[in-house]
């Protein structure tokens, strides 16, 4: 019985021997399983920008800026796709150095139907990542509504997707210098929130605010369109940090799971905060909860447990309500939908809380461990912090001066009457609502 045992052990080894051909081929043969799941994952995070964000921005805005809103969105995820396409992911996930990729994937150089990323098809890896190169300058059109213009828009999301996203992109998730010090960010908490966030502060800031802001109303304008469009957003998501696990396993299911229990712990604290300081709860404060908790597991949702979203989700509707209050009402920054109080603040909430709640020594609130090379929770946290600290400087900086420059070349804003007319028409000749 030991020869046979020993014989069936040596079998597959005289098998690779003699024909590698079939034993590399089996090594990196495609994943069916994962592949259909990253390809769902693709479509559920495209849906997000398109219709999601889009419907959830432009519900928000007042109806003479509906269309531009949704004409901001749907454009930006044109351009952001033909800059991804060619040259755009190369310089995110090229070999590179730790700083940014290199040219070698140049509108997909040398990938063809049978090029794999691990094993799903490196062209459904591309195509995957740049539905978060879509979203990610999509959701700074929160901090600059109803005031910046058409081209100035434009031009700011094309170059910043360059020289912000991409760079970050390529230190996180390419084999830059946070991946490799063991950064924490499962589906974009340093890459996609923190950065989208700062630069809606940054152009929120050397903007100004909308003409009536602080004096005048501005409220939403169709609450119907929000919620609709914050479902989308919510489902979407599923995508977003479930597809991150980029196989159809226990860790995408647990990613799933604990994205859904920070979303709805978020939802339900900011419709109690509300509910005990003004009497009432909102609709627009249950989906500004939601989105909390989603930007803020975002980051961590790889590595903790269900009862770590919990935490993190309750956290989310504290802190990032009371970052909304304060901006708006003791700052005055008129960052439009609260883009940097929820993605920025919710990014890095959850970029640290990751370094906490992946602890494996927390009983029912414990995590999956930390990055390898780093022993305590202490050693993760100050990574997690460089991370932020890194991102949040880098992505400020570079922002407002790419805002300055097109401000000092075309303007960035909208004429007064231009303002007080609706950029529906004025940029684009058109109504979002035009009875008869």
């Amino acid at each position: 019985m030991a020869r046979f045992h020993l014989l069936g052990r040596l079998l597959p080894l005289i098998g690779a021997f003699f024909l590698p051909g079939a034993a590399l081929a089996e090594e990196t043969a495609i994943n069916g399983a994962n592949t259909a799941w990253i390809m769902a994952s693709t479509a559920l995070v495209l849906f997000m920008t398109l219709p999601g964000l889009a419907l959830f921005y432009g519900g928000l805005v007042r109806s003479k800026n509906v269309l531009s809103v949704l004409m901001q969105c749907f454009s930006i995820a044109g351009m952001a796709t033909v800059i991804w396409f060619v040259f755009g992911y190369s310089l995110a996930f090229g070999e590179g150095n730790a700083w940014i990729g290199d040219f070698s994937k140049v509108m997909m150089a040398g990938i063809g139907k049978e090029t794999l990323s691990g094993d799903i098809p490196e062209s459904l890896f591309m195509l995957f990542q740049m539905t978060f190169a879509i979203i990610t300058p999509a959701l700074i059109v929160g901090g600059f509504a109803e005031r910046m213009k058409f081209s100035a828009m434009m031009i700011f999301s094309a170059v910043w997707l360059v020289l912000v996203y991409l760079p970050v992109t390529h230190w996180v998730w390419g084999g830059g210098w946070l991946g490799e010090m063991g950064l924490y960010d499962f589906a974009g908490g340093t890459v996609v929130h923190i950065t989208a966030g700062v630069g809606a502060l940054m152009a929120a800031l050397v903007l100004g605010p909308r003409k009536g802001f602080g004096t005048s109303a501005m409220t939403p304008h169709n609450m119907t369109m929000t919620v609709t469009g914050a479902g989308m957003l919510w489902v979407g998501w599923f995508g977003f940090n479930g597809g991150s696990a980029l196989a159809a396993d226990g860790s995408g299911a647990m990613a799933m799971l604990v994205t859904h229990i920070s979303a709805a712990t978020g939802a339900m604290t900011w419709l109690a905060i509300e509910w005990i300081r003004f009497g009432k709860p909102s609709a627009l404060g249950a989906v500004t909860g939601m989105v909390a908790g989603l930007g803020t597991i975002t980051p961590a949702s790889g590595f903790v447990g269900p009862g770590g979203a919990l935490v993190i989700g309750l956290l989310a509707g504290i802190v990032c309500f009371s970052a909304t209050q304060y901006l708006k009402r003791v700052l005055k920054i008129d960052d439009s939908l609260d883009v940097f109080p929820v993605h920025g603040v919710g990014g890095i909430l959850g970029t640290l809380l990751a370094g906490v709640f992946s602890a494996t020594s927390l009983g029912v609130l414990s995590g999956y461990g930390f990055a390898d090379g780093i022993e305590t929770m202490g050693g993760q946290v100050y990574v997690q912090f460089i991370g932020v600290l890194a991102t949040v400087i880098f992505t400020a900086v570079v922002s407002w001066v790419i805002l300055k420059l097109i401000d000092s070349l075309i303007g960035l804003r909208v004429s007064e009457e231009d303002e007080v007319e609706g950029l529906d028409v004025v940029d684009h000749e058109e109504r979002g609502y035009d009875f008869h």
